[in-house]
């Protein structure tokens, strides 16, 4: 009897492959042929689920992009105080355990690869900030926050502090540890907020 493949298992496991790559050899090294070896898989076996190199990469890196988005929806939907829940949902777009560390490198060196591809790709966008926009106006729709104060401008401070944090922890994992990220979210987010 045939094998009973799941072709959207099977992707994903093919573009985790491109991401061990990636971190291991960087970009140049994401050849086709060495993705298909750390899959385990053919050449040609690849190129039934993706004709294309390029088609390769931005599924894996939509991949990241899902996700991260996968965890942030599962944390919206559970029942808990709006500031630990926000939180908890930055928590998952800085790099805090292997798994987002992974993401993190890997998106970064997607963006940076794409960004001299030209035309061929559009940038995709993370989604970080419309995320760090929801969370905000979450918070103001359970009126948590500091009566006053501009949701615009409170979005780009919180994106701007998430996406700094994410990228010192990323170069240097040393010296910011779990601890002090969380420490530094949860402060910003007291810091705006009325207290609980």
């Amino acid at each position: 009897m045939p094998k009973n493949v799941n072709h959207e298992e099977k992707k994903d496991q093919i573009a985790e492959a491109a991401w061990r790559v990636i971190l291991n050899h960087g970009m140049e090294g994401a050849s086709v042929r060495n993705i298909a070896v750390e899959a385990g898989i053919s050449v040609g076996a690849l190129r039934h689920y993706f004709a294309t190199q390029d088609e390769l990469l931005v599924y894996a890196m939509t991949l990241v992009t899902e996700k991260v988005k996968e965890r942030v929806e599962h944390i919206a939907a559970l029942d808990l105080p709006p500031q630990e829940k926000v939180i908890k949902i930055l928590c998952e777009i800085v790099p805090l355990n292997k798994q987002t560390m992974t993401e993190m490198e890997v998106w970064f060196s997607f963006i940076i690869h794409l960004r001299h591809k030209g035309d061929r790709f559009a940038l995709q966008s993370d989604g970080v900030l419309n995320g760090i926009r929801a969370v905000v106006e979450y918070l103001d729709a359970n009126r948590m926050l500091l009566p006053g104060l501009d949701q615009a401008v409170e979005t780009e401070r919180l994106y701007a502090l998430v996406d700094g944090i994410a990228l010192h922890a990323m170069l240097e994992p040393q010296r910011l540890k779990r601890e002090q990220i969380v420490a530094v979210l949860t402060r910003h987010i007291q810091s705006i907020c009325k207290e609980a």
